[in-house]
């Protein structure tokens, strides 16, 4: 997709294409999973800190992983299948950034209300229930951190919490803009853009916002703004 923005000829091979949705999709569906791990790490972690090292052994962490990332690529198989046994209109021009589902499924010559349905039951599977969980979680999280009479001891909690509840709201604000949305014409006019940021601007946001958890991180940083600064 970056590649493509190089160049004055935006297209990609029919191959490319798929590959590409596979393999966005695979990712996208696994970090929904690991998401929602996170949030069940952070609950523990708090709500639960005698208890955590027990709870979240490693051999539970193992298989976690290999949830998220083996459930985020059988959806993916499924719906790269599914999406790609559609016979596609002749311009075969995808009103979007990259071979996304919803785009492909507009250019598709022949009815699409399974595929149109198997796609909500995905994004329910995948973006609401995870979604729904994390927030329980927090709910929870809060709950516990208001119980702390300390204030050092909520600005602890709400440390731990803080940088993965940015990217909760940074991914799936921008993945429910785009697989859960009413057809109007704003939402499809601002579709293009919200994909590229949730592609592009969210996952490179991430390693910053992870880092600066880190004390020796803040503290580079600050000497690197206090240098800029003098």
């Amino acid at each position: 997709m970056l590649w493509n923005f190089k160049g004055p000829e935006k297209a990609i091979s029919y191959t490319g294409c798929v590959i590409q949705l596979y393999v966005a999709l695979g990712l996208g569906s696994t970090e929904c999973v690991l998401l929602t791990v996170m949030a069940y790490d952070r609950f523990n972690a708090v709500c639960r800190p005698l208890h955590y090292g027990v709870i979240m052994h490693p051999k539970l962490l193992q298989q976690l992983a290999a949830l998220a990332w083996i459930g985020g690529f059988v959806e993916s198989t499924i719906q790269t299948i599914l999406v790609f046994q559609l016979p596609l209109c002749s311009h075969h021009k995808v009103d979007d950034f990259m071979c996304e589902e919803p785009a492909l499924i507009k250019i598709a010559c022949a009815n699409t209300t399974f595929l149109e349905s198997e796609l909500a039951i995905a994004s329910v599977l995948y973006v609401v229930i995870p979604l729904g969980l994390i927030l329980v979680s927090y709910g929870c999280i809060v709950r516990s951190v208001l119980r702390i009479k300390s204030a050092e001891g909520r600005r602890k909690a709400f440390g731990i919490c803080g940088s993965h509840l940015i990217v909760v709201v940074l991914f799936f604000g921008t993945v429910i803009s785009v697989y859960i949305q009413p057809k109007s014409k704003y939402t499809q006019n601002h579709s293009n853009f919200i994909t590229l940021f949730y592609t592009v601007v969210t996952p490179s946001l991430n390693p910053l916002i992870y880092t600066l958890r880190n004390k020796e991180s803040k503290w580079a940083l600050r000497r690197l703004l206090g240098r800029d600064s003098s």
